[in-house]
């Protein structure tokens, strides 16, 4: 189950809006996002360094990775990994302008 203090304010929005907006065209698949993204969250707390490292301008966002969600992979998790925590701060589609969004 997913702790609302491992997710940041906006990847929480971020979820709901991708179930809202994946369930408009197919409510089945729409259900099946939140249990893919609990196995994505699951992998990263086993393997904090999966995914890519990502480099934006701002210094509170040096160390961000980036890995697909599990069967969504046109959906990106944006994370950190501090110690032996886990933190997501956004998940995106992949056709968005993540430079812009993170500024």
């Amino acid at each position: 189950m997913l702790s609302p203090s491992q997710f940041s304010p906006e990847a929480w929005d971020d979820m709901r809006s991708i179930v809202a907006y994946i369930a408009t065209d197919n409510p089945d698949v729409a259900e099946r996002f939140v249990p893919a993204l609990e196995e994505t969250f699951a992998q990263l707390e086993a393997l904090p360094g999966l995914g890519s490292a990502r480099h934006f301008g701002r210094k509170d966002l040096q160390g961000v990775r980036i890995i697909p969600v599990t069967g969504f992979e046109h959906y990106l998790l944006f994370y950190t990994a501090l110690r032996k925590r886990v933190k997501v701060l956004r998940i995106l589609h992949a056709a968005r302008d993540f430079p812009t969004i993170f500024a």
